[in-house]
């Protein structure tokens, strides 16, 4: 027998490697000893509950803070930080521990597990990115402990610091705020500027890029010398916030007070890149508000990031290549360089497949579940995305929604082309098939 033909690809074992953890993370949460109450919990739901944290989505069908248990809630966030910083990530950064050496092949599966350009220094790179999550996370913790200690107990506001801070710096969108009010979220703390703006700062840090910041780290303020692909990020992330930032301002939180109304605003233009979680109703959001979300949402964050989405290049190339179009370029430009067509041609595809995803889905739950179109749209384009945002139609849902739900998640988390190149091997065929011409628009 031909054992080298059973050999996995680098995407086979990242779509294997998040699938193995997602089962044994459901087969876990089923035990008694994972819910409040010490009752079995049906599989569909732990398997939910699974696939949300380690495709750090954030979208639920039981109350994270009241149904499960300690040993649950650690379960959880055990399989967020697992989810966010990437399966592959976390067993490379044992196998460094440990002091086994890694191979060509282990440092190509890293090196796709974390969108790095070149496959020299991913070493290094692994560590810093594990170094500088968990140094982010533990600031991030430190800063909102006398809130949470203040309002909980020691114990209890620790426990909900840790577990905030890492959600957050994720990506997850999953909280402990049922306490106060099943999925209520932030909602309590609107107006407090000091659990906001930590929260944001997480959202924004882990959904940068970790190659960002390697950038930012190594050239400091001299942005001359960032990469292009750092300075697309940076810019198309800066108005992604700001301009919907602005909308939100003006049109969706004019009855509240100002700081507020300053703090939510910001709010809800960060966090449907891709962390999940809110601080205003969005249900008492227009729907133009909510479509802007949902734009959001597929928008997503940044390569190499804890965030999911289409990614931030994906959409500046698009709009790149249409400006190129109305000069009548023959490519699309960035910062006085040019993007190759191969980059376009990935950059529609996968544009395409979220949105055709999302739509699909859409309508799937539209009719299993008799309900409008724009819930629908709004929970599964969160769900591809990995966001978590909800209306709140999401625990309601039946079996083969869930399912639905729980299939865009991983989708959104492996990535819709690892998953395609992980099943479809298609040889490169030689020579090209001759041109022709077919209009559009």
């Amino acid at each position: 027998m031909n054992f080298h033909r059973f050999k996995l690809s680098s995407p086979q074992i990242m779509v294997l490697g998040f699938g193995a953890v997602i089962l044994l993370g459901a087969l876990l949460l089923m035990l008694p000893i994972s819910s409040a109450a010490g009752i079995w919990t049906p599989f569909i739901d732990a398997l939910f509950t699974s696939t949300t944290s380690v495709c750090v989505t954030g979208l639920v069908v039981r109350d994270t803070g009241t149904y499960w248990s300690t040993f649950g809630q650690v379960l959880i966030l055990l399989l967020i930080q697992i989810g966010g910083l990437g399966v592959v990530t976390l067993a490379a950064s044992f196998m460094l521990a440990s002091g086994r050496k890694i191979g060509l092949m282990q440092r190509s599966t890293m090196q796709n597990a974390i969108s790095a350009p070149k496959l020299g220094g991913i070493v290094k790179l692994t560590r810093f990115i594990i170094r500088g999550s968990l140094l982010i996370e533990l600031i991030g913790a430190v800063i909102m402990a006398p809130t949470f200690v203040r309002e909980f107990g020691l114990g209890r506001g620790l426990w909900m610091t840790l577990f905030h801070s890492i959600s957050m710096f994720c990506n997850a969108g999953i909280d402990l705020m049922g306490i106060r009010e099943p999925y209520s979220s932030f909602t309590s703390y609107a107006d407090n500027p000091v659990v906001s703006i930590t929260i944001m700062l997480l959202i924004v840090i882990g959904g940068i890029g970790f190659l960002t910041w390697d950038d930012i780290i190594t050239h400091k303020h001299r942005i001359r010398n960032y990469k292009m692909q750092s300075k697309v990020i940076l810019v198309t992330s800066g108005i992604l916030i700001l301009v919907p930032a602005i909308s939100f301002f003006f049109l969706e939180f004019s009855h509240m007070p100002l700081r507020q109304r300053i703090l939510c605003s910001l709010f809800q233009a960060i966090t449907p890149r891709t962390a999940g979680a809110n601080t205003a109703d969005l249900n008492a959001m227009s729907e133009a508000g909510q479509m802007s979300l949902i734009t959001l949402m597929l928008i997503g964050g940044s390569p190499g990031s804890t965030a999911g989405g289409m990614k931030t290049t994906t959409f500046a190339v698009l709009f790149a290549c249409a400006i190129a179009v109305f000069h009548k370029r023959d490519s699309a430009q960035f910062f006085g360089r040019r993007v190759s067509h191969e980059v376009i041609a990935t950059a529609c595809t996968i544009t395409f497949m979220y949105v055709g995803l999302s739509f699909a889905s859409a309508i799937a739950l539209s009719i299993l579940e008799g309900l409008p179109i724009l819930p629908c749209l709004f929970e599964s384009a969160s769900a591809v995305a990995t966001v978590g945002l909800s209306l709140g139609i999401t625990p309601g849902l039946q079996t083969v929604s869930k399912l639905i739900i729980i299939s865009l998640m991983f989708i959104g988390r492996v990535g819709a082309l690892t998953l395609v190149y992980a099943t479809l091997s298609t040889p490169v065929k030689p020579g090209k098939l001759p041109l022709d011409n077919i209009t559009v628009g």
